[in-house]
């Protein structure tokens, strides 16, 4: 079924859109924080970024690849706001009662190297995920959501983990460790959403019978700078 071109965005849509562009901006700002669990050096981020991926899930398969391709691009733009308002919170002067400005750079200011990673794997793997995930569904037609969930998660945070990483520690991290970081951030990621398909599937099928839509992308183009079909 496909949405009428003039249809309202609906309360439950917005609600997704909200915890999608949320869980993107926190998790880059927590990102900065780096955790030991089990032997395993990972960003803080790792609680909370994977679900953004779900959540793209939810999106392309319930209303389809167009509406998620925006929800998309709407996240980079508040990723990119928040990372200004930061910025610029900087640049302001601190009161001279005020001694924590050492610790608002070290925590909050981000190297444009890290900025340019955290964007383009952003887009590379979100873009990914939702195009699998459109095309799957049509192949497999409708069937099998757990495959599509996961087979999509697995390219779309492989490549997510791999540009990051790559662009961001390139020359810092010897090859070795650098390829380690790449293969655990991904493995890690794709283990939690894995663990949350039964979640996945219980807002899929919820969204699907209170909004009474199931959007199969049949003839739409995945070019994600088109604002059309």
């Amino acid at each position: 079924m496909t949405q009428p071109a003039g249809a309202r965005f609906s309360s439950y849509f917005v609600a997704v859109v909200a915890f999608f562009v949320t869980s993107l901006v926190v998790s880059n700002i927590v990102a900065v924080k780096l955790t030991l669990i089990q032997g395993l050096v990972l960003p803080a981020a790792v609680i909370l970024f994977p679900v953004s991926y779900i959540l793209g899930d939810v999106l392309t398969e319930v209303y389809g690849y167009r509406a998620a391709r925006r929800v998309i691009w709407l996240g980079f733009l508040c990723n990119f706001l928040a990372v200004v308002a930061i910025w610029l919170g900087g640049l302001l002067p601190a009161a001279p009662f005020w001694g924590d400005q050492g610790a608002y750079d070290r925590i909050l200011g981000t190297t444009p190297r890290l900025l340019l990673a955290s964007f383009l794997a952003y887009l590379v793997g979100e873009f990914a995920n939702a195009m699998i995930m459109s095309r799957l569904k049509v192949a497999m037609q409708g069937r099998h959501l757990w495959v599509r969930t996961i087979s999509s998660t697995l390219v779309g945070e492989g490549l997510d983990s791999a540009v990051f990483i790559t662009i961001a520690f390139y020359d810092v991290m010897p090859p070795g460790v650098l390829a380690t970081a790449v293969v655990t951030q991904w493995l890690v990621k794709s283990g939690y959403e894995a663990l949350a398909t039964p979640l996945t599937y219980l807002v899929v099928n919820f969204l699907k019978r209170r909004e009474g839509i199931d959007v199969y992308d049949r003839g739409v183009a995945l070019n994600p700078f088109s604002s059309g079909k």
